[in-house]
């Protein structure tokens, strides 16, 4: 059974200067590992739909996704049509800045063609969710050092 997976970091900026990055889908390449594209149908709001090129090690692949959430300074959250993932960020205001979640959630479970794939394909649901949070926390990583100025962001 897949789990849910989450990865955090503390960012030494306010909400609002997290958000503007964050919250910008088009630059999600610069953070994301495995994000090629992150193209949003129109202006970003609950209902808005993406539309996405994702990389494996070598394996390239394209998915759709609905954004569920959307409060600005406070949480953006996108659930994936093909499997029913729900990946979200959200934000909390610290005492020096900010703290940033990165999170996936399966609200209903992996589909079988789903599993097969990521048993044939991507190294078996252990490797594979080892990879996601390596890639959560390499993302996270990438925001914090573009919105603290510390580096710029590079795919």
């Amino acid at each position: 059974m897949p789990n849910p997976l989450e990865a955090t970091i503390d960012i030494a900026a306010a909400p609002e200067q997290v958000w503007a990055v964050v919250s910008d889908l088009g630059r999600m390449p610069e953070f994301s590992p495995s994000t090629l594209r992150m193209i949003p149908l129109g202006k970003p709001q609950p209902g808005a739909f993406t539309l996405n090129l994702n990389k494996v090690g070598r394996k390239y692949y394209p998915t759709t996704s609905r954004i569920v959430r959307y409060e600005r300074d406070r949480a953006f959250a996108f659930r994936m049509n093909e499997n029913g993932t729900v990946w979200s960020f959200t934000l909390e205001p610290t005492e020096s800045g900010t703290r940033l979640t990165e999170r996936r959630d399966i609200p209903n479970g992996v589909t079988k063609p789903v599993r097969i794939m990521i048993d044939a394909l991507l190294g078996g649901e252990q490797k594979f969710e080892a990879d996601l949070t390596d890639g959560m926390t390499a993302t996270l990583q990438k925001i914090k050092a573009v919105v603290e100025n510390k580096a710029p962001a590079q795919n």
